[in-house]
């Protein structure tokens, strides 16, 4: 213990590299904003309006303000591990932390199959061979990447962001506004729409007697999750107080206008029923680039969207992993946990989170279709997470009253505490609706056992929810670290690259 202690304390020391604006927004803009979202937006049709309304005022409007208020008054290492510990505890607080961790592992298969998507595209176009359904290479991107971004997080945070940052600029920003700015030229050319673009009632207004249509609101929340998980990095920022609000309405705004409008350009060009969720993007690029004679230019938007992706890969990977560690050196999780190279990253977590990864990712590829093991990945991701996002949201509320007196340099705006009512009570609604969609098997991916859908996700979600229960009554005493180390340890005063 004592060994363990003083390599902590002399980690200490050394001072912490600072992240700066640019790269914070540039980190949460990974966490959020994703081209690879766009095939599963243009399911919806023009109905991807509404949708998108309702999960950014019902969902990330909420989640975004809540979470910049409780960054800035507790801007410590662990984001929501911090937040959820200072309303309800420390046994809560493990578990908040936990399903974020989870969700990151299972919703990073999707990331991942995405870039085998866009890869198997540019290498088989025409699908000759199958690429784009072959679980073997599927499965042989997956393993390179997650295992390629891991070792690569070994270098610390610095270099961490600055993937984030590349990866966000070439593969998510520009490709994002191309294929818009394409879609505008397409549709300023007068040239035949794949999306019914009227302005009726019927085709702006989803039926919601059509549940299994609107299931397909989750993908479009799905899209919104993660601007919390920045927060895990804020004790690493330069002034969090001013720095992280900001970032965050950056993300608000960019997340918003790119997701709705590229999503309508990937619908202008291919038809639903041909759209995949996997590939979609890239059969988009392939009509437009047809159309304007650029086709030279697929294989190098190819490569610019699978290190966005890559990108996005690496910014989850060691993000909330983060907050896993600062609960865990306060005992929750065995001293094998604990363990940090000298670039402070926690690499035997990083190592399991790969191993699960590989693992989860490996099983749901043995589903009949590429589809509908992209779709089951994303819905036991963000159930999951809605879990997470109801305990966070009540943390908020509850501590404008257990400590109204801790300085938050933002706070949700509307009186002394009725705006963080609203908006919690907005949040938690929306969380419960998108719940209950999540165990209906969307009408589009036309799943022949829906029982057996709504079994396997419920089966999954209850797991995850169960385990950090189970991990937190079988913690030992001797799990925590004490004295000098214990600062180090809850994330003060960290070693960074």
């Amino acid at each position: 213990m004592a060994d363990g202690s003083s390599d902590l304390a002399q980690k200490a020391k050394a001072p912490l590299k600072k992240i700066g604006l640019f790269t914070l927004i540039m980190i949460s803009c990974a966490f959020v904003v994703s081209v690879r979202n766009f095939p599963t937006e243009a399911e919806t049709g023009f109905h991807m309006i509404f949708f998108a309304l309702v999960a950014g005022l019902g969902f990330f409007l909420p989640v975004g303000l809540v979470s910049a208020e409780l960054a800035t008054g507790w801007p410590k290492q662990g984001g929501i591990f911090v937040w959820v510990r200072e309303a309800f505890g420390e046994r809560f607080g493990f578990v908040s932390i936990w399903l974020q961790w989870t969700y990151m592992m299972l919703g990073s298969i999707s990331i991942l199959m995405f870039i085998g998507g866009s890869l198997a595209y540019l290498l088989d176009p025409n699908n000759t061979h199958g690429l784009a359904s072959n679980r073997h290479f599927l499965f042989l991107v997956l393993l390179v990447v997650i295992w390629g971004t891991t070792f690569f997080n070994f270098r610390g945070m610095n270099a961490s962001g600055k993937l984030s940052s590349i990866g966000f600029l070439l593969g998510v920003a520009v490709p994002g506004v191309l294929i818009i700015f394409l879609g505008f030229v397409y549709l300023w050319q007068g040239k035949p729409l794949q999306i019914d673009m009227s302005l009726t009632a019927s085709n702006i207004f989803p039926n919601i007697s059509q549940l299994t249509t609107l299931v397909l609101l989750l993908g479009f929340m799905r899209t919104f999750v993660g601007i919390e998980a920045s927060a895990s990095h804020a004790n690493e920022v330069k002034n969090p107080q001013r720095n992280y609000p900001i970032a965050i309405f950056a993300v608000l705004i960019v997340g918003f206008f790119l997701n709705v409008l590229g999503s309508l350009s990937v619908g202008f060009v291919v038809p639903q029923a041909e759209l995949s969720l996997t590939s979609g993007l890239m059969q988009a690029y392939d009509i437009f680039f047809s159309q304007f004679h650029l086709s030279w230019l697929l294989p190098i938007i190819g490569v610019f969207i699978a290190l966005g992706a890559i990108g996005e890969t690496s910014t989850w990977a060691v993000g909330p992993v983060k907050g896993v560690l600062a609960s865990a050196r306060r005992g929750g999780l065995p001293r094998f946990f604990h363990k940090v190279n000298d670039k402070g990253m926690p690499t035997n977590l990083l190592i399991i989170q790969a191993c699960v990864i590989s693992i989860v990712g490996g099983l749901l590829l043995t589903m009949p279709s590429t589809n509908s093991a992209f779709w089951i990945s994303n819905a036991m991701a963000v159930c999951v997470y809605f879990f997470m996002y109801g305990l966070m949201l009540l943390s908020g509320l509850y501590l404008r009253y257990k400590e109204p007196d801790v300085k938050r340099s933002y706070r949700v705006p509307g009186g002394k505490n009725a705006g963080m009512w609203v908006l919690s009570m907005v949040g938690l609604t929306t969380l419960a609706i998108g719940f209950f969609l999540a165990v209906l098997p969307p009408s589009q991916l036309n799943i022949k056992n829906p029982y057996a859908y709504g079994a396997t996700l419920a089966l999954a979600i209850i797991i995850a929810i169960v385990i950090p229960f189970v991990i937190y009554k079988l913690k030992k005493p001797s799990w925590k670290v004490e004295g000098e180390a214990v600062d180090v340890l809850a994330g003060k005063a960290e070693k960074g690259e």
